[in-house]
C-alpha cells in the first residue's frame, strides 16, 4: 500500500474509532460531531468528483445540498400529518425511500444547471452556478408552505430498517457506511474508462474531442453524479438536525464544501474527509473561544493553496498532484 493508502486507513479508523471512544465515555456531543464530519465529506465527495476529476469549479452545489434537505424534510413533514403530497402520495419517514428521491431530484437539478451553466467556462461557469444556487435560495425563502426563511423542522428523525435511527451511534453507522460507498464509488469512476475520459477532457479538451469524444457530455455527467451524491449528503444532514432551512442552499455552504476539498487536497480520494474533519475540528476547539474563528479558517486555506496545493493529504504523503 502507498504512503497515501495508509494515511486514508489513518483517517478511515480515526472517523470510526473518535465516536466509538465518545460513546463509551459518555460524551454524545462527540458523536454527533463525527456525524456531522461524515456528512460534510460526503458532500464533499460529491464535489470532489466535478472538482477534482472534471476541472469543474462550481460555487452552486448548496442548490443541491439544499435540495436534498428540503426532500428529506417535506417527505418527513408530509408523513407526519398525513397531508397529500403529490398523486396521492403522503410523503414517507424511511430513509430508504428518501434517499433515492433526493439523489433522483438532485441530480435532474444537477442535469439543469449543468446543462446551461458548462456552456461557459471559467469565471462566467463559477458565477453561473453560484446564480443558480441563489435562485433556489431565495426561492426557498419566500416558499411559506414550507417554512419560508423560518425553515422547516421535522422534529422526529427518519427511520431506516433495524435501526434506532434516534441514537448517535446508528444513525452515525448510517452516515458513515454512506461516506465508505460514496468514497469507494469515487475511486472506481477514477479507475474506469469514463473517469480517465473525463481527466483527459480536464488536462487536453481538444485531444479528447479528436478521439471522438465530447468533453461537454462528460462533464455533464460528472455534474450530474457530483450533485445526487452531494444531495445524499443534504438528506441525511436535514435528519441530523431534524431541521432544513434556506441556509442550506446559501453561497457560504458552497464556500464550505469547496473549501474542505481545498484543505484536503482537490483531487485526492479522502481530501473531503480531512478537510471536513480539519473544519469541524476547527470549528469546536476556536468556535467557542472567538467569534471570529473563520479568520483562522482562512489563514489556513491561504497556507495550503500557496504552499501546500496537494492539501492536507498531499502534504502527509510527501507528494503534489501533477496535471
Amino acid at each position: 500500500m502507498s504512503r497515501e493508502g495508509w494515511i486514508n486507513a489513518v483517517l478511515f479508523a480515526a472517523l470510526i474509532a473518535v465516536p466509538v471512544a465518545a460513546q463509551a465515555a459518555g460524551e454524545v456531543f462527540v458523536v454527533t460531531l463525527a456525524t456531522k464530519v461524515a456528512i460534510l465529506a460526503l458532500a464533499g465527495v460529491g464535489l470532489n468528483i466535478a472538482l477534482g476529476l472534471g476541472g469543474l469549479v462550481s460555487f452552486g452545489h448548496a442548490a443541491f445540498f439544499g435540495i436534498g434537505g428540503y426532500v428529506a424534510g417535506i417527505l418527513a413533514v408530509h408523513a407526519f400529518d398525513g397531508s397529500t403530497l403529490a398523486f396521492g402520495w403522503t410523503g414517507t419517514k424511511n430513509m430508504l425511500a428518501i434517499w433515492p428521491v433526493a439523489m433522483a431530484v438532485s441530480g435532474l437539478a444537477a442535469l439543469v444547471i449543468g446543462a446551461l451553466s458548462l456552456r461557459t467556462t471559467g469565471v462566467y461557469f463559477i458565477m453561473v452556478t453560484l446564480a443558480f444556487a441563489q435562485m433556489l435560495y431565495y426561492f426557498a425563502i419566500s416558499w411559506p408552505t414550507y417554512g419560508g426563511e423560518d425553515g422547516l423542522s421535522f422534529y422526529v428523525r427518519n427511520g431506516f430498517p433495524g435501526l434506532d435511527t434516534l441514537r448517535p451511534m446508528p444513525f452515525f453507522a448510517l452516515a458513515a457506511g454512506l461516506l465508505a460507498l460514496a468514497l469507494a464509488f469515487s475511486a472506481a469512476l477514477a479507475r474506469s474508462g469514463f473517469g480517465l475520459a473525463l481527466q483527459g477532457a480536464r488536462q487536453n479538451p481538444g485531444r479528447v474531442e479528436s478521439l471522438g469524444i465530447r468533453p461537454y457530455r462528460l462533464r455533464l455527467a460528472a455534474f450530474v453524479v457530483s450533485g445526487a451524491i452531494t444531495g445524499l449528503a443534504g438528506a441525511l444532514y436535514a435528519d441530523l438536525n431534524r431541521f432544513v432551512s434556506p441556509q442550506m442552499l446559501s453561497w457560504h455552504v458552497s464556500g464550505e464544501i469547496m473549501v474542505f476539498v481545498i484543505l484536503g487536497g482537490i483531487g485526492r480520494l479522502f481530501g473531503p474527509l480531512a478537510g471536513a474533519g480539519l473544519f469541524i475540528l476547527l470549528e469546536h476547539l476556536l468556535g467557542g473561544v472567538n467569534d471570529h474563528w473563520r479568520l483562522f479558517l482562512g489563514l489556513l486555506l491561504l497556507l495550503t493553496v500557496l504552499f501546500a496545493r496537494g492539501g492536507l493529504i498531499g502534504l502527509l504523503a510527501g507528494r503534489a498532484r501533477h496535471g
